[in-house]
Order: C-alpha cells, then sequence, then structure tokens
C-alpha cells in the first residue's frame, strides 16, 4: 500500500511489489516459508541400477553402489531464514495453493521472517534480558503476524509462476484473492469472515507509468503485455495482523536495472530502520541508494527517480495506514520530519522508482476504497448507502475494499450509494496514483516489525 505527501503535510492514502522466484510448475513446491524449499536432489536410482546390473556378486554391487552414491543436497536456507523457518515436515502445498497454511503447520510454528539484530545505539537490545522477556510477552502476535505472512509467500510464489503475458488483470487477481482465502481459511462470503483473516486489501495490478492502487473493477478488459511493467501490491491479515507487500513482474530484460533500483533501496530503508531512527534520514538513504541507477529503455537511457509524494507507513491491527496517528516513512530527503521509529512498531518500507517525473497523480477509474475509522456520523437520505453501509461495517470494517468485492457480495447498483458514503465522509476512496504516461515505474515492498529485542522482515521470503 502507498501513501500520498502532500503540500500541507502527508496524508496517507495505500495499496499496493521486485519478481519472486517461482516454484515448481506443478505448485508443489510452493514456500515452505522463508526458511526456503528443499531443492530436488540428484536421483541416485539411475546409477544404482546401472551398478546392479549383471553383478553376481551382491555385495560387491552394494559396495560400488554406495561408493557412487551422490551427496544430498541440504535444505537451501532462505534470504529470510529465521532460526524457527522450519517449512518443517508440512505437507506440500497445491497448486493453485487451496490447502490453508494452519493445516501445513499444526502447531501453529510457522516460519520466522528475516531477524536482523539492531546496530549502533540500538545493539544492546539483542542481549537485553530485559528486551528478550518483553519480546516474548506476546506470542499470539507474532503467530498471527507469521501466519500472514506464510500465506503470503505461499500465494505470491504460486502467482509468479503462473503469470504471464495475455492473461487479463482480472485473472491475475483473482488467482491471488482466491489464494489468500483458501490459504487463510476465510473465503469471504460469510458475515464476518472476512474481518478475521483474509484479504487484506485490495490486490493492486499498477501497469507501467501507474504507481499505485489500480486493481480491475468489473468488466476490465485489459491484458497483460510482454513490454509491461507491472507492481503487483496484496495484503494478507489475520486477526487483523496485516502483512502488507510487493513486488515487480517484467518480462523485458531492458527494466532490470529499473526493478533493482526499488529492491535496493526498499532493503537500505530496511537496513536504516529501528528505534529512534530518524524518518529523515531513512528516506535519504532510500533516494540515494535508488537514484544511482539508471534504465535504458528502447534506446533512450533514463535517471530512475524516487516518486517523492509516495511512502512507506505504520501498521496497526486493522489499520493499512496506523490511523489516525500513523506516520509516514518518506522515500526522498525530507529535512522537515523530526519523527521517529519506535520500538513495537510495525511499518510497511516501500519505495518506488520512476523513469518520469517522479510524482504522481489521481488519475483513471477509482476501485479502491475504505472506511474512515474516525468518521462522524451523518444521517444518510440515500437508502442505498444505508445497504451498503451495514455490509462494509460487518464484512470489511477499516479494511479496504474495491467494487469487485461487493460484487461478490452480491451487491448491485450500489455505485449512487458508494459515491454517497464517499461525499458525506464515511469513505474514503483512493484513485490509481500515475506518473506521466509513457513513463515506467517500479514497487517493491516489505513489512517489519520492530521487536524489542531484534527487527523482523516479517514478509521476507526466498523470492525477495
Amino acid at each position: 500500500m502507498s501513501t500520498v505527501q502532500a503540500e500541507q503535510g502527508i496524508e496517507d492514502l495505500k495499496l499496493n511489489g521486485g519478481a519472486g522466484v517461482p516454484p515448481a510448475a506443478n505448485g508443489a513446491a510452493a514456500s515452505n516459508g522463508a526458511g526456503g524449499e528443499v531443492e530436488a536432489g540428484d536421483s541416485d536410482d539411475d546409477d544404482e541400477g546401472e551398478e546392479g546390473a549383471g553383478k553376481q556378486d551382491g555385495t560387491e554391487g552394494a559396495a560400488k553402489k554406495k561408493k557412487k552414491r551422490k551427496p544430498r543436497k541440504k535444505k537451501k536456507a532462505g534470504a529470510g531464514a529465521g532460526t524457527g523457518a522450519a517449512g518443517g515436515g508440512a505437507k506440500a502445498q497445491t497448486g493453485p495453493p487451496r490447502i490453508p497454511v494452519a493445516q501445513l503447520f499444526p502447531d501453529d510454528s510457522y516460519p520466522v521472517g528475516q531477524e536482523m539484530e539492531y546496530q549502533n545505539d540500538n545493539a544492546y537490545r539483542t542481549t537485553s534480558e530485559e528486551k528478550r522477556h518483553l519480546d516474548r510477552l506476546n506470542p499470539d502476535f507474532l503467530t498471527e503476524y507469521r501466519q500472514a505472512a506464510e500465506v503470503h509467500r505461499q500465494v505470491r510464489q504460486y502467482a509468479t509462476s503462473v503469470i504471464k503475458p495475455g492473461m487479463s488483470l482480472t485473472e491475475i487477481a483473482e488467482i491471488i484473492e482466491d489464494g489468500t482465502r483458501h490459504l487463510t481459511g476465510h473465503m469471504g462470503l460469510e458475515e464476518g469472515d472476512n474481518i478475521l483473516g483474509g484479504v487484506a486489501f485490495p490486490t493492486g495490478l499498477n501497469l507501467n507509468h501507474c504507481a499505485a492502487h489500480y486493481s480491475p473493477n468489473a468488466g476490465n478488459k485489459i491484458v497483460l503485455k510482454h513490454e509491461d511493467v507491472m507492481k503487483v501490491d496484496f495484503g494478507v491479515h489475520v486477526n487483523g495482523r496485516i502483512v502488507d507487500s510487493a513486488f515487480t513482474v517484467a518480462f523485458d530484460p531492458q527494466y532490470d536495472n529499473l526493478l533493482a533500483s526499488v529492491k535496493d533501496a526498499t532493503n537500505t530503508g530496511i537496513a536504516h530502520a529501528g528505534p529512534d531512527a530518524r524518518m529523515s534520514e531513512i528516506g535519504e538513504a532510500i533516494q540515494e541508494a535508488m537514484e544511482s541507477y539508471e534504465c535504458t529503455i528502447n534506446g533512450t537511457t533514463y535517471p530512475i527517480k524516487a516518486i517523492r509524494n509516495l511512502n512507506g507507513h505504520t501498521i496497526t491491527q486493522y489499520s493499512i495506514h496506523g490511523g489516525s496517528k500513523g506516520k509516514s516513512v518518506p522515500i526522498v530527503k525530507n529535512s522537515h520530519s523530526t519523527e521517529k521509529m519506535e520500538e513495537g512498531e510495525t511499518y510497511a518500507i516501500e519505495t518506488f522508482g520512476s523513469t518520469g517525473k517522479g510524482v504522481v497523480r489521481d488519475d483513471m477509474e477509482t476501485s479502491h476504497y475504505a472506511k474512515i475509522a474516525d468518521a462522524p456520523k451523518v444521517a444518510l437520505r440515500v437508502a442505498s448507502a444505508k445497504t451498503l453501509l451495514r455490509s462494509i461495517d460487518k464484512n470489511f470494517g477499516t479494511l479496504p475494499f474495491c467494487r469487485r468485492y461487493l460484487d461478490r457480495l452480491g451487491h448491485d447498483k450500489y455505485l449512487l450509494g458508494l459515491n454517497n458514503l464517499v461525499q458525506v465522509g464515511v469513505l474514503r476512496d483512493y484513485p490509481p496514483l500515475c506518473d506521466i504516461k509513457g513513463s515506467f515505474t517500479a514497487q517493491s515492498e516489505h513489512t517489519i516489525l520492530l521487536r524489542p529485542n531484534v527487527k523482523e522482515v516479517i514478509s521476507r521470503g526466498d523470492d525477495y
């Protein structure tokens, strides 16, 4: 998800992805978690068969087989592997993913994200017994977050293995959202089910100059092309613990530097994050990393610019932007910001790069909406608005939703009521955010937990 920085201050928006490494084609090896997948070892059967053939002395044959046996490969330690990242004896996921991760990890020992020790002034936290004790006080928080993160990894790794030119954006969105619903065990069709877990916000599928907040509405006919650059931004939640992570898909290698720039920038932001870290310094480091890249597209070389009015943000339970007191993480130097990160906070560190102006504006048809948590109570005079608001309260609460989700719940002819709820200040709409036409944008995003004794990149996986 993204945030927009207005001239008067930073106004929260949000809802938005480096391309992941696909699992096996049949999806059976879909992420076993941040700890990675088991690499298939070289088969011993052929060697053994050849060695055993024509041997009358079984002992001699066995000895030679033992001598020729190749060593088995070990589990690949994932980029986000923590000591508990077990992909642990779990049975394989299906393709498309349909087995709830709670069944794959029946003891709730979900993989740990990438744990990073604090540095410099915060280095004492790693060994402090007091901080270690504080970290153990809220195990449910970590269990819920790690469950949501494992769903995100498995869904995105399957999605990246099947996304290809010629697919419609609607088809791609449904692959991601259906996978998320099945793996959380919350299909979202029963009243209140989506509040317990499932899709945290609409899947952003943002093409080329569009950076954020675009999801196909009903009847959308747009098809992904080989020359497109698509940002894939989706969220998973368990009991309101939201994992917000995004990557960028491109099929043409001429965009490689653009994708590399945002990955580098996001990892730089993560490295600088921690208790008492200054937002202004994080933004400066992100901008320096990103803008050290340039990209040659169709023979023209472009400097890559950080999109200065998009930001990372805090996340709180059921609030993608941390509520009314949420903080923003700039991706450019911002000497006016005095905010600091604090222990216990959760952040989406997300960066956007562009070959255009490096500024986005509202454009195209709106699909994203969310109820404003502290919205005033107003008398609704449009009957469809009253009916719609009751449904939104029961099914989404303050979680963002899109028009396709209302269609899925059986609502029809709701646009008048939807627009009325926006006009009276009960809902906020989030139009797509775009740079100039003809430009290309990329995004990379991870969710991090500033635990008392360690920083955990909860959404890290073997893919990114």
